[in-house]
């Protein structure tokens, strides 16, 4: 028998829901005829009853299998040498069966040589690469990506093109089969290298189907209630933990950060401070300055926050809240907060400046991760070699000040400079030039549609219409449009929420 009787084209399987208002023949033998009349190349139907009573209505190519629950194997599709002679004798061109590597009661080489004696071509349905390698040296004729994502483990929702394409390297007759239930996944299986494609469930699973509506219906009509994350924002000035749910903060912890402990003692602290919340939430985000890659932690600017080394900071965290845990650097997260919290999608940059200089890029609906937005790390042109966030912060605020024999807080300068008092508006001047030229810097490097900008200096009062005025004044060619961050101080807690409930929902679905 030839192997091109299935090439280019699609497979419909017709297997109905075992015990389901249409299991029965004339029901599997009217999806044939329809999905035939259709265009489909081919049919993949189960049970020997099912592939007579097909054969009897057409001579389409027929993928024909055996389904058994077995006590002493976890092996469901065509486990036995006798279910093989009778689909053969049924009508079926091809005869499937599962080649995965576990306990069965017949070997995959003794399936093959079985389909081969009684004449018929062989599908090996498969869960990795390896199985697709044993099949094909025991001569099957195709293999599919049929068992992948069944083995163990939480059923995937996806199909795995991934697979698809590695078994092409393998041989040209591979069939993709296995969750593809939409026009644009059964795309992406022929342009990995599939002969054929199987499609079930979306065409001849009514129940199925209609669930898949039921439930997306749902979300809108009745949907359930958000789940509520605990989120930190870990600063070098302070500490501030909040349960959000939806993007709303629903309550809130300040308290100073202890800048002589380190992380060990700063997620005590947090324990310490949030275990009246204890229940109320499933995850967590943890907000910190720094840099934060694959889960670890180190500084940036050990002025701001001492950090030795990297620590494993959600890795501990997961440990210590029995829960997961998502960390990111606090300007990403407030950047992220501030993208979701409008419904403008445009590209921004988020700046905060607070204690230091830090920032986040949001390019094309995606979060930048790793150091990519750290501003404060680049050189100030008025003080080479020193970092720009050490004249553009908190800080640096103060020890001018106090340079000036004026002890205070950043806050008292403004007030001073607002008050029209020269020493403080020189101060406030030089950090909002410096920040202006920093932001048509971005505008040139990146062209974002805003510059948002955030942290308990950039929103004092007055500070961004100084910075607009600094820009005015250099008359940059691109004039990055600024503007206040919309979420406030709670930009960096909001969006570590939606962080967290992002990556267990990526978590879920694999």
């Amino acid at each position: 028998m030839r192997k091109d009787i299935l090439k280019s084209g699609l497979i419909v399987s017709c297997q109905p829901v075992p015990g389901g208002a249409m299991d029965d023949s004339s029901y599997v033998v009217g999806f044939a005829l329809a999905a035939l009349s259709a265009g489909a190349v081919g049919l993949r139907v189960e049970s020997v009853r099912y592939v007579s009573a097909v054969r009897a209505a057409t001579n389409a190519p027929v993928i024909g299998l055996v389904k058994r629950d077995l006590d002493d194997s976890p092996v469901r599709i065509t486990p036995f040498l006798d279910d093989v002679r009778d689909l053969a004798q049924a009508g079926a061109d091809i005869v499937a069966f599962d080649a995965t590597d576990r306990v069965r009661p017949a070997t995959v080489e003794a399936l093959a040589q079985a389909v081969r004696d009684a004449g018929k071509l062989s599908m090996a349905d498969c869960s990795c690469l390896e199985d697709a390698r044993r099949a094909l040296a025991s001569g099957v004729d195709f293999v599919g990506s049929t068992m992948s994502g069944y083995t163990g483990g939480p059923e995937p929702v996806d199909p795995d093109i991934h697979l698809v394409a590695a078994l092409r390297e393998l041989t040209p007759n591979v069939i993709a089969e296995g969750r593809i239930r939409t026009p644009e996944q059964a795309q992406a299986a022929a342009r990995a290298g599939a002969a054929c494609v199987v499609v079930g469930s979306a065409i001849t699973r009514t129940e199925h189907v209609t669930v898949w509506f039921r439930d997306a219906l749902t979300e809108v009509y009745s949907p359930a209630p958000a789940p509520v994350v605990m989120s930190v924002d870990l600063g070098g000035t302070k500490t501030m933990a909040a349960l959000v749910q939806a993007g709303e903060v629903l309550d809130t912890v300040v308290f100073a950060t202890d800048r002589a402990g380190s992380p060990e003692r700063w997620l005590q602290q947090i324990a310490e401070a949030t275990a009246a919340w204890k229940g109320r939430y499933k995850s967590a985000g943890i907000a910190v300055t720094g840099a934060v890659r694959n889960g670890a932690w180190r500084a940036m600017n050990k002025a701001t926050l001492g950090i030795e080394g990297e620590f494993p900071l959600e890795s501990r965290a997961a440990e210590l809240f029995q829960i997961p845990v998502v960390a990111a650097n606090d300007a990403q997260a407030a950047a992220w907060g501030e993208y979701k919290a409008t419904p403008e999608r445009r590209d921004l940059v988020f700046i905060t400046v607070s204690t230091g200089l830090g920032g986040g890029i949001v390019s094309e609906g995606r979060l930048l991760r790793g150091i990519a937005g750290h501003f404060g790390q680049m050189h100030d042109p008025e003080a080479v070699p020193v970092p720009l966030e050490s004249r553009v912060c908190g800080p640096w605020i103060a020890s001018e000040a106090k340079r000036l024999g004026r002890d205070c807080e950043p806050k008292d300068v403004f007030l001073a400079a607002n008050g029209g008092e020269e020493w403080a508006i020189g101060i406030i001047g030089g950090v909002a030039r410096r920040f202006a030229r920093l932001c048509c810097d971005i505008q040139v490097a990146i062209d974002p549609a805003r510059i948002v900008i955030g942290g308990g200096i950039g929103l004092a009062a007055g500070f961004i219409d100084r910075v607009r005025a600094e820009i005015e004044a250099i008359g940059p060619s691109a004039v990055p449009e600024v503007r206040a961050a919309t979420l406030g101080t709670k930009a960096g807690i909001v969006g570590i929420a939606d962080l967290a409930l992002t990556h267990n929902k990526n978590l879920m679905s694999h």
